[in-house]
């Protein structure tokens, strides 16, 4: 462990779309770590990462760390889907902390064997759920705080997009094995939003289709889960989608939330721009803030409009530094990710055999 002066050494493995657009300039966004290592085998890549972070090592395959695990910290997984499990096992075993982009592994079986080695070894183990930061959700956990809805009966949440076309890659490969589909990918976050904010499902039903001409795996997807409290969370994932829904519409007995457009964060990291670079971060202009009213369309000038609280992906890295500086529990942990998991493979059951699925809730 870096002494208390040092920042903690973080090794990223990836440096494809997660690694480069969110990880690398988070974590090096973040006071208490510094980015060591970059793991990628592609030349052009390096070059990439170099440009922006010239005083990090490179090196071809993660087996290449554990040797030198002693000179490191913290392994951040950014690498494809089927390759999660593997890594943060040997991290893990080389009594490193690790986090690991979304979602963790294939099955809920695999997260918490990966949670009690965690467990186990005393190590900090968390899955990058950076959506629990974006703007959307911290202003509607805000409202659902203060009692601005009223009992809240349904949350209606979306990540649209119209991509009619393919981009190919493991994202969209039919193999099983790659762990791919809207369903994994926008779905694990989708879940996990709404397990976080209304506790455990006990019924799934979901729809997963292949729209698209030559796709392989699902591109436009719905769950429904019916949470332990009664609240419905109805969630929509799709490549497919020619008219934009909002992305939040929550129903309360007392009052409802309506939010469109996607928090900005994403959009300002994918065009370089850097949190703490003396610019405001995450924040985004009135004509975006969502409404809160009753009785009528916020498109027709119901509700009034509500302030959106800026979003925070710094803080998720912020709050792992803490966490295994302190051995304190991560900002999401492994258990949690296993909870979406296990909706997550309901759901694919559901959209298989045309049922609603029982969830068994953990005590």
């Amino acid at each position: 462990m870096t002494g208390t002066g040092s920042p903690l050494r973080v090794a990223l493995v990836g440096y494809g779309l997660a690694g480069s657009v969110f990880h690398a300039p988070l974590i090096a966004a973040t006071d208490d770590l510094v980015l060591d290592t970059v793991v990628t085998s592609s030349p052009e890549r390096q070059e990439q990462a170099r440009a922006e972070f010239p005083d990090a090592r490179f090196v071809p395959s993660p087996d290449d760390l554990w040797a030198r695990a002693d000179e490191l910290d913290l392994v951040v997984i950014a690498s494809p889907n089927k390759t999660h499990v593997p890594i943060a096992r040997a991290a893990l075993e080389a009594g490193l902390a690790v986090v690991v982009d979304k979602p963790i592994a294939g099955t809920a079986a695999e997260a918490r064997e990966l949670a009690a080695l965690a467990a186990e070894r005393g190590l900090v183990l968390s899955v990058f759920q950076n959506r629990r930061w974006d703007n959307d959700f911290l202003t509607l956990r805000k409202l659902i705080a203060d009692g601005e809805l009223g009992d809240v009966q349904r949350f209606e949440s979306r990540f649209e997009r119209w991509r009619p076309q393919l981009k190919g890659g493991w994202r969209e490969s039919g193999d099983p094995l790659e762990i791919g589909g809207l369903l994994y990918d926008l779905g694990s976050h989708l879940v996990d939003q709404a397990l976080t904010l209304f506790g455990p499902a006990v019924r799934v039903y979901a729809e997963a289709d292949v729209r698209r001409p030559g796709a392989q795996t699902d591109d436009d997807t719905f769950i429904a889960i019916t949470h332990a409290n009664g609240v419905r969370s109805h969630l929509y994932a799709s490549a497919t989608t020619a008219q934009l829904g909002p992305r939040f519409r929550v129903l309360g007995s007392t009052g409802g939330y309506v939010k469109y457009g996607l928090d900005p964060q994403e959009d300002a990291l994918r065009a370089g721009r850097r949190p703490g670079a003396g610019e405001a971060w995450g924040v985004e202009p009135e004509s975006m803030w969502g409404r809160v009213g009753a009785g009528e369309s916020p498109l027709t000038g119901g509700g009034v409009p509500v302030k959106t609280v800026p979003g925070d992906y710094p803080a998720y890295y912020a709050a792992v530094a803490a966490a295994v500086r302190d051995k304190t529990a991560p900002p999401v942990t492994a258990e949690e990710a296993a909870a979406a998991l296990d909706v997550l493979e309901a759901a694919r059951r559901s959209a298989r055999e045309g049922i609603t699925v029982t969830v068994e809730v953990s005590a």
